[in-house]
């Protein structure tokens, strides 16, 4: 079960970069899955204020992602010398609905953290890996 307290609170600058990344992965030929780091503070709730870009390199990104392993720590170091947290990791689905795939439950490595799943134009869906799988979490919109 969910507590009351466990959502996601997304600041508006963070939600439009999540959303302007995700549209600029769905507007590629083909189109491609787009990653990156949530940065901000752990709760709960969690709060995100700023996302980090991350190149995806999944051997087919129009379908799947895979965090660059050396890019994603230097994101994490860059968003903690600035004195915030690693919130957890995003990725978009240009063409289907933001929910988690069996790609994406098998890749999920990071227990506690929050997974942001984007689908073009404007849903994001958020979840939080746990030892079984996703749960899913409010989004709120904070300032």
């Amino acid at each position: 079960m969910v507590a009351a307290a466990d959502a996601l609170a997304l600041a508006p600058g963070a939600r439009n970069a999540l959303l302007d990344h995700a549209r600029e992965g769905a507007d590629r030929d083909p189109p491609a899955e787009i990653c990156g780091v949530l940065a901000g503070e752990r709760g709960p709730p969690d709060r995100v204020t700023a996302t980090r870009r991350v190149p995806n390199v999944a051997a087919h990104p129009r379908t799947e992602y895979e965090l660059d392993p050396a890019a994603t720590m230097a994101a994490i170091d860059r968003v903690e010398d600035r004195g915030s947290d690693a919130v957890g990791f995003y990725h978009s689905h240009p063409e289907s609905e933001a929910v988690p795939s069996a790609t994406d439950r098998a890749r999920a490595t990071w227990p506690g953290y929050v997974y942001c799943i984007v689908s073009p134009p404007d849903s994001i869906r958020a979840y939080r890996y746990v030892d079984d799988g996703f749960v899913e979490l409010p989004v709120e919109s904070v300032e």
